[in-house]
Parts: C-alpha cells; sequence; structure tokens
C-alpha cells in the first residue's frame, strides 16, 4: 500500500480547474501563546473555513478562489439549519452532521458540562476555498476578526479547517 500523495493530488486537481500553483503557508515564527486561565473559565469562539452557512445566509460559491466573506454564527444557532457548499472535499459526513467541520453541539456541550467557561456569543464561518491574497487577510480580514473576538471576550479562538 502506498500513501496517498495528498499535496500531488491537489496540485494536479486544481491546476485541471485552472488554479494557479498554490503557495502553501509556513509560519515557522509562530509563536505559542499558552492560555492565561484554566479552560474552565475560558470563553470559546471557533471559525469552521468548511463552506458552512446557515440555511438563510446566501450559500458559499464551491469553487471560490479569493472568498473571504465572513459570516457570524449566533452560538445558539441549531446545527440542523446549516447547508454546505465546497467542492474542495467531501462532505457528505458533514451534510449528515455539522459537527464533523464545525463543532457547535459539542461546544455547547462543553461549556454546560464546565469543560470550558462559555461559547463566546459569536461564531464564524468563512475564508472558505482557496485562497491567494493572503496579504488582505493578514493585512485586514484576520486583525478586524481579532478585534471581534476582543468585543467577545474571547480566551480561546479555534479554527477548524475543513
Amino acid at each position: 500500500m502506498q500513501p496517498i500523495r495528498y499535496v500531488d493530488a491537489l496540485i494536479a486537481k486544481y491546476g485541471a480547474m485552472g488554479f494557479p500553483p498554490y503557495d502553501w503557508s509556513r509560519y515557522d515564527d509562530a509563536p505559542f501563546t499558552p492560555l492565561r486561565k484554566p479552560l474552565s473559565q475560558c470563553t470559546v469562539s471557533m471559525l469552521t473555513s468548511g463552506g458552512a452557512a446557515r440555511c438563510a445566509m446566501p450559500p458559499f460559491d464551491p469553487e471560490a478562489r479569493n472568498d473571504l466573506r465572513l459570516d457570524t454564527v449566533e452560538a445558539d444557532a441549531p446545527s440542523d439549519d446549516f447547508q454546505i457548499h465546497d467542492s474542495y472535499y467531501d462532505h457528505s459526513d458533514a451534510d449528515r452532521d455539522l459537527n464533523c467541520i464545525f463543532p457547535i453541539d459539542r461546544l455547547r456541550e462543553m461549556a454546560t458540562d464546565g469543560e470550558i467557561g462559555a461559547v463566546a456569543p459569536r461564531l464564524w464561518s468563512g475564508f472558505m476555498g482557496r485562497i491567494y491574497k493572503r496579504q488582505a487577510v493578514l493585512q485586514d480580514k484576520a486583525p478586524a476578526l481579532a478585534q471581534e473576538l476582543k468585543l467577545d471576550k474571547v480566551d480561546l479562538f479555534i479554527a477548524v479547517p475543513a
């Protein structure tokens, strides 16, 4: 049995669709920041990049390039009120259970069980698809999201890639 050459498969697939070669991100200098208080006292938010949108919202473009859209998701949003529009991964399991890519129910259970302090009032879905305009993310979108997280007094932010 041979391992799946994931990166090679992605390059071939998206090259055939007209995408330019992908410049993979590397953040070797990202600092480790330990929590300043116990997890049981932390307010937690999260972001999925899995193309999940509330049913009342416009769907994400499943072939998106540089889709910097970022949806706010209320912490009490029902997990059966989402649609997934993404062609970058097989989301058949997530179609049956959103928690595969956006563990909203699990996060609420952790808060109820006292494993985390609280679920932040807002969760997030966005940055879907292939992002080539990283400077727009690093210089504009990410700092704006960080400001929103500060407003919600978030101690821990979980990024859930699809």
